[in-house]
């Protein structure tokens, strides 16, 4: 009676087995570089066809996924947004450390596809630490611009600044980034 059980189980074991190792000599795995940058889990090839995890090649595009799981499916939107950062009326794009005063983003939106609900910018110091520039709901439409109130901030530090632009869809509870600009932080040319 014992040698009958552990036949069986020695038989299913045998069959699980076998099937997981042909599901993973039939599917190979495929790194993915976006713009330079591996993805965490990058893909799959089945039969010919490649697979990719779509919320992580989206968010690594900046652009918006929304799920509909009645009719199962994924809609990928990805508007124009163009940021200037500004002191006064005057542009910039590069500053010396130590760079400080009252500066404001002004941003440009189009081809926005999706309804949405609110929208943020940040900015991240070389360090990692972000701050809040501004946050506002919106009444969104194709083309629009925001710009945020000015703000004081200090470049303390050499290296990149990271200016983000964040948009909430109107049924999601989470903010995706749909534009980013590097300010780069250098050091004065005659403190070298």
């Amino acid at each position: 009676m014992n040698f009958k059980k552990v036949a069986i189980w020695l038989m299913l074991l045998s069959l699980c087995g076998g099937t997981i190792i042909f599901a993973n000599a039939a599917a190979q795995k495929v790194r993915v570089l976006i713009n330079g940058t591996e993805l965490d889990s990058g893909g799959i090839i089945v039969d010919g066809t490649t697979y990719l995890p779509l919320r992580q090649v989206a968010g690594s595009m900046q652009a918006i996924v929304e799920w509909d799981n009645a009719s199962k499916r994924a809609t990928v939107y990805k508007p124009n947004v163009h940021m200037f950062m500004y002191q006064g009326n005057s542009p910039f794009g590069v500053v010396n450390k130590g760079f400080s005063g009252k500066i404001k983003v002004f941003s440009q939106i189009d081809n926005l596809q999706t309804d949405i609900k609110s929208v943020k910018v940040t900015i991240t110091d070389p360090s990692g630490k972000e701050k809040l520039i501004q946050s506002e709901n919106v009444t969104s439409s194709n083309n629009f611009w925001f710009v945020t109130e000015e703000f004081d901030y200090k470049f303390d530090a050499v290296g990149q600044y990271a200016v983000r632009f964040y948009m909430k869809v109107t049924d999601a509870d989470d903010w995706t980034v749909v534009s980013e600009k590097e300010i780069p932080s250098i050091v004065p040319k005659n403190n070298k």
